[in-house]
């Protein structure tokens, strides 16, 4: 059987126009979830190609083209909401060309709203939880009804009625699964704005997170923490490295919950002498000196904080966990360390008012990390921000409920309005990303420390696109 894995384009991104045009200018990130499936169907002999079109800049009519030149029998789409429109745009040009490929769409998307996608026409199969061997299985299957039953993690379409075939359990042992198919990509174009090296890749050595804040869906989505072995870990960045891949952004949660497994990855990287650069996302309580001074040494280049708010009482509301202090201990243990900084910040969430997003502007000035992303607190699915929002009469209805139901390219996230309008707050964002990148000190520092031509022209077009807010 032939797959076609897609990652959707992103003409029909869903949000606010200012965090879309920033996120465009961050650069593009491989499709680590696409790419380990892919690795798992290769490994069973099934024929698999992988049309990252947000990398290869590709519109709908491109992917047309590709799907009607490759000739698939099944076409997988993997499905975040901010892509659903474009997804589903996918799967009836799928349908139009050949009504007998059969499409499977995956996602954290379809994680939350199972029922609503399979509903969907062009949909034949839904693809639950961690889908390597769930996808294979099924791929092994496809034209056995009664196996298929018997796979875990599927809801498909028979006589007009939806099976259901039951949950599937959490990968335990990640160190089991292939490394994800990079050859299968385009992957001398990926690109971060924050990297100083050309070839970039994207790397996930732990699964689950166990904190449980406010706003993020990952404790619904993935309960357990798992984590891959420091040699499997570093395994991969040497397979990578001989390809000419010298850059990683690990995309785990936080990467510091286990700290021996963090120093054991320290360890094995310079025992093996790889000259790689690397960021991870951490919290600011999970850190101390020791640790940052091994990831230094060992190439890690930048840390993730998310800080959300410079104001107590908001964090103590986002269930963060985490103090102003311990916030500022981290930032400066981490500079001197010579690890540089990437901070997050969330402006509009629950009883925030103008004074306290003001507090968390100036608190980002203050830190003075080497770059900050601030964003309007959106009340996403399956987040207890989301119920807290209906109980509360923020949000009037089940909105995205409805979205998925029937989803529709006007559709626009609702924003926290409980003491600042949408516009408010739209203008705010703005505000802090002037403040902050747009200070003399903060550009000469910034061109103080660009190691290629490369390199300016990553930060040089990001530059502009905040210039134009």
């Amino acid at each position: 059987m032939k797959v076609l894995l897609i990652n959707p384009p992103s003409e029909n991104l869903i949000g606010t126009n200012l965090p879309e045009m920033l996120e465009k200018a961050r650069g593009h990130s491989p499709p680590l979830g696409i790419m380990y499936i892919a690795s798992m169907l290769e490994k069973k002999g099934h024929k698999v190609e992988i049309l990252d079109c947000q990398v290869e800049e590709f519109g709908h009519k491109e992917v047309e083209d590709e799907i009607r030149r490759r000739k698939p029998d099944l076409v997988g789409i993997s499905a975040m909401t901010f892509t659903l429109i474009d997804a589903i745009l996918i799967a009836k040009t799928v349908k139009r060309i050949d009504p007998g490929i059969k499409v499977a769409v995956g996602g954290s998307h379809v994680n939350i709203y199972p029922n609503e996608t399979i509903k969907l026409e062009e949909v034949d199969y839904v693809v639950l939880g961690e889908a390597e061997f769930l996808f294979t299985e099924m791929v092994d299957n496809i034209d056995k009804p009664e196996k298929l039953k018997q796979t875990k993690g599927l809801l498909f379409k028979e006589n007009g009625k939806v099976i259901y075939t039951g949950p599937v359990g959490l990968i335990e042992d990640l160190d089991s699964l292939p490394f994800p198919a990079r050859h299968l990509t385009p992957y001398k174009k990926y690109s971060s704005v924050l990297s100083t090296r050309n070839l970039v890749t994207t790397m996930i050595s732990s699964r689950g997170c166990p904190y449980k804040c406010l706003f993020c869906d990952r404790p619904i989505s993935q309960k357990g923490f798992r984590a891959r072995s420091a040699k499997n870990v570093v395994d991969e960045m040497e397979k990578c490295y001989e390809m000419g891949i010298d850059e990683f952004l690990l995309y785990d949660d936080t990467f510091t919950i286990d700290r021996q497994r963090a120093i054991d990855i320290c360890n094995e990287i310079m025992a093996r002498k790889l000259d790689i650069g690397w960021d991870i996302r951490a919290r600011v309580n999970t850190v101390d000196m020791e640790l940052l001074m091994r990831l230094s040494k060992a190439g890690c280049e930048r840390i993730h904080y998310g800080v959300e708010s410079g104001n107590q009482e908001i964090l103590n509301i986002l269930r963060k966990g985490i103090t102003l202090e311990q916030v500022e201990s981290a930032f400066r243990m981490t500079k001197n360390a010579g690890i540089e900084i990437l901070a997050y910040f969330m402006i509009g969430s629950p009883r925030e008012t103008r004074e306290t997003i003001m507090q968390s502007i100036n608190f980002a000035k203050k830190l003075n990390p080497d770059f900050v992303h601030f964003s309007v607190t959106t009340p996403f699915p399956a987040t207890d921000l989301y119920d807290m929002g209906l109980k509360e009469g923020i949000l009037p209805n089940d909105y995205w409920k409805a979205f998925a139901e029937n989803p529709t390219p006007d559709f626009k996230p609702m924003l926290w309005e409980e003491n600042l309008s949408k516009e408010e707050l739209i203008e705010l964002l703005r505000l802090a990303y002037k403040s902050f990148y747009m200070n003399p000190t903060y550009i000469l520092q910034r061109i103080m420390k660009i190691r290629s031509p490369g390199e300016f022209a990553r930060k040089a077009g990001a530059g502009l696109k905040v210039f134009r807010l």
